[in-house]
């Protein structure tokens, strides 16, 4: 595979430099070119609602763009080429060339090309995310086997993110306006989930979810439901131990440290009966367990988020699409819920590091004169 450059010269003369600080610039990598991701990117950014709230910057190849951007017969819709994310334009959409290599796109099917420009995308936002040159990040979906053909050595974008920000765990949470749904296993076979159900997991996930809600969210006490891993939540032992033996002290444990954690629930009582409702999180012991109900009420306005990152990173609730790929009907509504997230959750975290910066500056002023 083809590295991406550690440097790429700026040669744009006509761009200018960074003077709004209060607009986001938000980053966003392509995913797979085969399937719906430049798609629904492209129906997103066609407003000029999202120029005044943001600056776009797409990370693939003017080419690429221009080839999706015709699929979707936008032809209203402008970018800027650029070659850097260092000089942006301000009023427009940006795409930082971070290839060009001649590309072939084979709409609707995995390939290992497709895995390794998804690749190549990430990897170029992910530094720039780093280096401060952006202030959040929106992922468009990869294609799981494109990726593996092409090398990428890790199941997903989480885990990918979670490694190059040094994070020692990382939350995978699914957010709608009303439901939030967070994961203590996420990509992972089915047998293997009961092994990785631990104590200590089951704590940890709690902790980021607790402060991801408070800080991220603006819920200043959450409440958070805790679904069991068995059939009725064991049936008190009848159908499995965890819940009494793992789950339920992780529950008693996290609520000494103050968190307002309640359960574990039957999962299927807990949404059947509305129960979830009167939750600010719910915390799910497997991916379909959590995801099934989450996409079966919220569908299209769902968007999927990495807490606990030092970065703010967001997706769409679906996948690569690839029976839609190159059809102009995909629904951008989730690309478009997950920018709008990405946007407040980074102005909810600057709001809150300045209001935690002047509260330590007042009690050292009030701790100077005593």
């Amino acid at each position: 595979m083809d590295q991406v450059p550690t440097k790429i010269e700026i040669t744009d003369k006509n761009t200018k430099p960074r003077v709004n600080k209060n607009k986001p610039i938000i980053g966003i990598s392509i995913g797979d070119i085969n399937g719906i991701g430049l798609e629904v990117i492209l129906k997103t950014l066609n407003h000029e609602r999202m120029i005044r709230l943001c600056t776009p910057v797409i990370y693939a190849s003017s080419k690429v763009v221009s080839y999706h951007k015709n699929v979707v017969s936008l032809d209203d819709l402008s970018f800027f080429s650029q070659r850097s994310a260092e000089r942006l334009s301000y009023d427009k959409v940006n795409v930082v060339n971070c290839w060009q290599d001649s590309v072939n796109i084979t709409l609707g099917k995995p390939t290992e090309m497709g895995g390794k420009f998804a690749q190549v995308s990430l990897e170029a936002a992910t530094r720039d995310l780093k280096a401060g040159l952006i202030d959040a990040l929106v992922t468009a979906p990869i294609h799981k086997k494109s990726m593996q053909m092409a090398g990428f050595e890790h199941v997903g974008h989480t885990e990918y993110l979670t490694k190059a920000f040094n994070a020692k765990d990382s939350l995978m949470l699914l957010a709608s306006d009303n439901l939030r749904v967070g994961l203590v296993t996420s990509h992972m076979p089915l047998k293997d989930v009961a092994a990785a159900v631990t104590k200590e997991r089951i704590a940890s996930k709690l902790k980021i979810f607790n402060e991801t809600l408070k800080i991220d969210f603006g819920l200043e006490r959450p409440l958070i439901a805790v679904l069991g891993l068995n059939p009725h939540a064991g049936e008190e032992g009848m159908l499995g131990e965890e819940e009494e033996k793992i789950i339920r002290p992780a529950v008693v444990e996290t609520k000494k440290s103050g968190m307002m954690v309640y359960g574990p629930f039957a999962a299927d009582g807990f949404f059947g009966s509305g129960k979830f409702s009167k939750f600010d999180g719910i915390l799910a012991m497997y991916h379909d367990q959590g995801l099934i109900p989450f996409k079966a009420l919220t569908f299209g306005t769902g968007v999927n988020y990495t807490a606990g990152l030092s970065c703010v990173r967001t997706s769409p609730d679906h996948g690569t699409a690839f029976d839609l790929a190159g059809s102009n009907s995909a629904d951008p509504s989730s690309f478009r819920q997950a920018l709008f997230m990405a946007i407040d959750i980074q102005r909810n975290r600057k709001e809150y590091n300045k209001l935690k910066k002047n509260a330590v500056k007042k009690i050292a002023t009030e701790e100077e004169k005593d």
